[in-house]
């Protein structure tokens, strides 16, 4: 390989790892649409950058050339995913691209949708533009996996989230008061994991027993607010919750099983609570495949699991969490509790066919053990 062609594939690979950075501030904002990054570079420079506005629109590509002008003539364009080829509430991107002039065009990966599936590689090619795929697929898939999943697979993306003592429990007795298991440093970082996904979803165990706000609570991304979901087979949320007092500010959607209380279901729905039905499992739990359907359905890319240990441990057992990040704190419990996961559960995330363990992070006195599934 020629030092210029060397040279081209690692400034290739550096501004496309700042488009897949950028990217990330879309996360949580975008639904139903992915979360995009795109940088227009020219003589080495960055003349224009972009990401996908909250709503899902205008796509990153639209505000990178409107920022970078004239300047995008004759420049290379990077993204982390197709540009799009079709007509939808406005133009496709890959045509904006043609008209502004842009030489060369540097892409993630391959869109998925219908709709697209290279269709927008395709457009840009037929123009002349030089077009290379396959920059930073990985990192790039990782940020696009709840579109991605969504359009495969019809669900989407779920990142599971769970706090142990140091010997393994999530909970005291059934009467014993929440125990607190990690500090700041880790809550901070559960914040904004949830300012990252466009829903929250716990059982109604969790519901019942903690009556969380599940909202984001830091300053400056207070404004967030991700869909808060709960999995309630018989329909017991209290009226008087948080939850449901709060649904008129935050939204609340409730997934009930079939045969739940018609009264209790017009109940929360006076009070502004979405209340949505699905089919009951063989265990006479809701249907999780079911439930995920349902919420691909409402736009929802990426959800945001913090059901407690049945949950997780129905997600892990039916192979439907693509990330999993426990939050261990410095204290052992010290006697007989609930434990965070169950041994089967344990036994799948240290299967390396399943799932590759990333290095921990130390948040203050607790460690975060995250866990990417195989793919």
């Amino acid at each position: 390989m020629s030092a210029s062609g060397s040279e081209r594939e690692v400034a290739d690979a550096r501004f496309m790892a700042a488009a897949v950075a950028f990217a990330r501030r879309g996360l949580g904002l975008t639904a139903p649409n992915p979360a995009v990054g795109c940088i227009i570079v020219r003589d080495g420079v960055i003349v224009g950058r972009g990401a996908t506005q909250p709503g899902g629109r205008p796509h990153a590509e639209t505000v990178a050339l409107a920022d970078a002008g004239a300047a995008a003539q004759g420049a290379t364009l990077y993204v982390t995913l197709e540009p799009c080829s079709h007509h939808g509430v406005t133009g496709p991107c890959a045509h904006a691209i043609v008209t502004a002039g842009v030489a060369r065009v540097v892409s993630a990966i391959e869109d998925p949708d219908p709709r697209v599936a290279g269709r927008g590689h395709a457009m840009l090619r037929e123009a002349g533009i030089e077009v290379r795929v396959g920059v930073g697929a990985e990192e790039a898939r990782r940020g696009n996996l709840g579109h991605i999943l969504r359009v495969a697979q019809g669900r989407p993306m779920v990142t599971l989230k769970l706090a142990e003592t140091a010997d393994g429990y999530a909970a005291a007795g059934v009467h014993d008061p929440r125990l607190m298991i990690t500090g700041q440093a880790a809550n901070n970082r559960v914040q904004i994991m949830r300012a990252l996904h466009d829903a929250v979803m716990v059982g109604a165990g969790t519901a019942l027993g903690d009556d969380p706000l599940l909202t984001v609570r830091l300053p400056g991304l207070d404004k967030r607010a991700p869909l808060r979901v709960i999995l309630d087979t018989h329909l017991r949320l209290p009226i008087r919750s948080r939850l449901v007092q709060t649904a008129a500010e935050r939204p609340v959607l409730v997934i009930a099983g079939e045969g739940a209380s018609a009264t209790a279901r017009l109940a929360l729905e006076n009070k502004g609570v979405a209340v949505e039905i699905a089919p009951l499992g063989a265990d006479g739990h809701i249907d999780l495949p079911s439930a995920l359907s349902l919420l691909a359905q409402r736009g929802v890319t990426r959800v945001f699991s913090e059901g407690g240990p049945l949950v997780a441990a129905a997600l892990i057992e039916t192979g439907l969490v693509d990330d999993v990040f426990i939050f261990r704190g410095e204290k052992p419990f010290g006697r007989e509790g609930l434990p965070a996961l169950d041994a089967a559960s344990r036994a799948r995330l240290a299967d390396p066919l399943r799932f590759r363990a990333v290095d921990p992070v130390q948040l203050g006195a607790d460690r975060m053990v995250q866990y990417e599934r195989i793919f």
